[in-house]
């Protein structure tokens, strides 16, 4: 019998006191394409890192087509044929496409110098052949969009002739289009006979793109199913080792919530985070405004404009009716905004600080005292929002880098309750984390807006927005081109209007499709 593609047995794994996997199993038949599921911090992450070479397990083994691993380093992983896909991009953000493609593989001349304009070459027939014409070899990475950059992770792993490809939430920051780009070229490798394996949290994918499971809990191995054995709440509820109940929160009514004579605590008129947009709208307290469009469509720039991190070329931001200038985050800041940015690892948290560190940042004046920090209050108040948050204790002293991707999302949102704001900004809060850990994100939103904080939320998953917002605006080119509230706001409308359709006497008229 053909041995499998993988066969992982006992595995253990441990950081310090930490158990990231115990015990665990794993069997990958040759040529499948198999999802491992399982909340943040089950261990996923950390069998893709010892498949991959960079961590040595404690105890336990993992075959390659019946060839057991008793060396553990990235080169001996890809003398194996493995190639992996990370979620936490490993590309040099310094070099550019091409660079990074061929690192280590470089053509070099008689003089063994790098031959650059071959190099080029080799990475644009590349990215062509995976149909990412429009990415430009010779940019450096720092310049391209997470989307861009997540597709070049995956491109430069599949363009390395994989017999195993690992991927790590390979869609967590695509648009439904780039998720089917996804979805075809795994298509083509299974057709070639590759294997693949696949951690993703969106369970519409795994069942597309997946012929079975293997599900983790805490380290370990709960079970290894076909993807017909099971529906999605069976798959959830083993996941998280218990009933899931309801997803969502339930909506209040808009008038109970929001009222009608409340002021708006955040409002824009003919805002231009970049030449040639313009944005109205207003959110009022205990309201959460959700924000749907495609990639690109400008509400990247609109979010950082509002968080000051960059400057408006026109228009006008009120808050509480006052018209005010945001100069930098801490203009921001200091008028009551907070902000969860789309990579939280860069953008929102010091990873190699602990929680307390993390969360009191923005609050630090709260807490000083002739130049000095009172710690025995910082620590108290932390304490606090990390309760509020759910996450554990020793997060106060552990540094943020060894928790997993849910719970780093949670104390991003935690030094925003910390500071008492009253303006939430939340750019695809939930990307890349847990079903359990995403209920958890939604109910926070919630009790924040109904003890009377403001929401602007944007969701790369447009059924988050039909379930959680008590209004929809949809931004096509820079311009907010539709609103919706109520019973209006359905999957379906905010889909025919991010894709730039506009509605004329009661009906749609497509105009610009051809233009996505």
């Amino acid at each position: 019998m053909q041995p499998a593609a993988i066969s992982i047995s006992r595995l253990t794994v441990r950081y310090g006191p930490t158990t990231a996997l115990d015990a665990a199993d794993l069997d990958v038949p040759d040529g499948q394409v198999h999802a491992l599921l399982g909340e943040n911090g089950a261990g996923k992450s950390t069998i893709v890192k010892a498949l991959s070479g960079l961590v040595r397990p404690d105890l336990g083994t993992i075959a390659i087509f019946g060839r057991k691993i008793v060396r553990f380093a990235p080169r001996f992983a890809n003398d194996l044929g493995i190639r992996t896909a990370f979620q936490e991009i490993s590309l040099v953000k310094s070099l550019t496409v091409a660079q990074n493609f061929m690192l280590m593989e470089e053509p070099l001349n008689a003089l063994g110098m790098i031959r650059g304009r071959a190099l080029e070459d080799i990475v644009r027939e590349r990215l062509e052949r995976l149909g990412l014409n429009s990415i430009d070899p010779r940019i450096e990475v720092r310049q391209l969009d997470l989307p861009s950059r997540q597709k070049i992770e995956i491109a430069r792993a599949v363009s390395r002739n994989p017999r195993i490809l690992l991927l790590d939430e390979p869609t967590a920051s695509l648009s439904n289009r780039d998720v089917q780009w996804v979805g075809d070229v795994i298509e083509r490798l299974k057709r070639s006979g590759t294997t693949v394996l696949l951690i993703s949290h969106r369970m519409q994918e795994v069942r597309e793109f997946c012929s079975a499971l293997t599900i983790f809990r805490n380290g370990r191995t709960v079970g290894a199913y076909a993807m017909t054995d099971l529906a999605d709440t069976e798959i959830i509820e083993l996941m998280i080792g218990r009933s899931l109940g309801a997803a969502f929160p339930p909506k209040r009514d808009r008038v109970e919530s929001v009222g009608t004579a409340a002021p708006p605590v955040l409002s824009c008129q003919k805002l231009a985070p970049v030449p040639g947009s313009d944005i109205s709208f207003s959110v009022r307290p205990g309201e959460v405004l959700g924000l749907a469009g495609l990639d690109g469509m400008g509400q990247r720039e609109l979010f950082m404009a509002l968080f000051g991190a960059i400057q408006i070329t026109a228009g006008e931001i009120r808050i509480a009716g006052q018209p005010v200038r945001l100069r930098s985050p801490a203009d921001a800041i200091a008028c009551g905004i907070g902000m969860l940015p789309e990579d939280r690892k860069t953008e929102a948290l010091f990873l190699n600080l602990d929680a307390r560190e993390n969360v009191s940042l923005p609050s630090l004046h709260r807490f000083l005292r002739g130049g000095l920090i009172r710690a025995r209050l910082e620590q108290k108040m932390v304490s606090g929002v990390l309760d509020a948050v759910k996450v554990a204790r020793r997060a106060l002293w552990t540094p943020v880098r060894n928790f997993s991707g849910g719970n780093q999302q949670k104390i991003a949102v935690a030094k925003w309750l910390l500071t008492d704001s009253r303006v939430l900004l939340l750019y695809d809060p939930t990307r890349g984390i847990d079903v359990g850990t995403k209920t958890e994100i939604y109910y926070l939103m919630r009790r924040y807006a109904d003890a009377g904080g403001a929401v602007l939320f944007y969701s790369t998953e447009i059924p988050e927005l039909v379930n959680l917002c008590d209004q929809v605006v949809v931004i096509y080119r820079g311009r907010i081109v539709e609103t919706l509230a109520a019973d209006a706001i359905s999957e379906s409308a905010i889909m025919s209007a991010a894709v730039g359709r506009q509605r004329i006497n009661g009906a749609h008229e497509q105009h610009a499709l051809a233009q996505r």
